[in-house]
């Protein structure tokens, strides 16, 4: 197999779906088609099983994929051992990052990191913070920016901390709220736990929610048009000063925190371009971005 091939198929045993690894590779759907029936003739073999949503892997096919995920990763380690023995910060820096972190800080933070090291590519991985904190956790990126607090026994930066309030587009109080309309919104399952411990502590019955969307955009949407309140992390509200805001506190009165950290190993800071980025990072003020 070439290159080009252990891409293929490392992107399309991720994804599960032509589709998309198409758009990871950036060629066009029937080229990807045809490299992989390609593949198929060469060993001899059927790599995947077309589903009505996505593709399944043969037990050959998996084989094949788990070989291509592999040599894809020699090949990163020779590339920045080869940038290591020319003391060059250059090469390719894989990075997790947690939804809202790609959305509302990421951006500004490559475009700053690329001036200073315009030589260093970075391919950026978004999602759940559980799904960050596993990449890490498996090498399957060099660091991982995550909310919230994760087992993990190596390197971490804490890079801000955010209040979780109640932020409402009409005044209330804490009384108010079981009769309140709530929009809720799909999020990361340590989030969920924050939110649902608090409500129960203080409420015998359930949340009115009346409206589920998917993500927090839309849920501070639907809060800034006044179709209910929201419970939900401080620097999403944050630029909307007509909104009524809250902190949630613990029983004690102390305010419910959220983290969010950069997550690393140790051993990948002898590389130059994770060293040079840890530091860069460092010397930030990320939360004012």
């Amino acid at each position: 197999m070439h290159f080009r091939d252990w891409e293929l198929l490392d992107s399309l045993y991720a994804t599960k779906n032509i589709t998309h690894a198409a758009q990871m590779l950036y060629v066009s759907q029937p080229t990807l088609t045809a490299r992989l029936k390609h593949l198929e003739e060469h060993y001899g073999i059927t790599i995947i099983n077309r589903k009505r949503r996505g593709v399944s892997f043969t037990p050959e096919g998996e084989q094949l994929a788990l070989h291509a995920g592999e040599e894809l990763r020699r090949q990163r380690e020779l590339e920045e051992t080869i940038n290591n023995m020319k003391n060059k910060v250059a090469g390719t820096l894989r990075v997790g990052v947690s939804n809202f972190f790609a959305k509302n800080k990421m951006p500004q933070l490559l475009r700053l990191f690329n001036e200073r090291y315009p030589d260093v590519e970075c391919r950026i991985v978004t999602g759940w913070s559980s799904e960050m904190h596993r990449l890490v956790l498996n090498h399957d990126v060099h660091l991982s920016f995550i909310k919230g607090d994760y087992p993990w026994q190596e390197q971490k930066e804490l890079l801000y901390e955010e209040e979780v309030c109640a932020a409402s587009p009409w005044p209330f109080t804490w009384e108010d709220l079981p009769e309140m309309p709530r929009i809720d919104y799909y999020t990361d399952e340590r989030m969920k736990q924050i939110v649902d411990h608090w409500w129960y502590s203080r409420y015998k019955k359930r949340p009115y929610i009346n409206i589920q969307v998917n993500q927090v955009d839309t849920c501070k949407e639907m809060v800034i048009n006044g179709l209910g309140y929201a419970l939900l992390a401080n620097l999403v509200v944050r630029p909307y000063p007509d909104l009524y805001v809250k902190p949630l506190k613990q029983m004690d009165g102390t305010p419910i925190l959220r983290k969010t950290w950069m997550y690393y190993h140790e051993d990948s800071l002898q590389t130059n371009i994770v060293k040079a980025f840890v530091e860069f990072v460092q010397g930030v003020d990320v939360k004012s971005l």
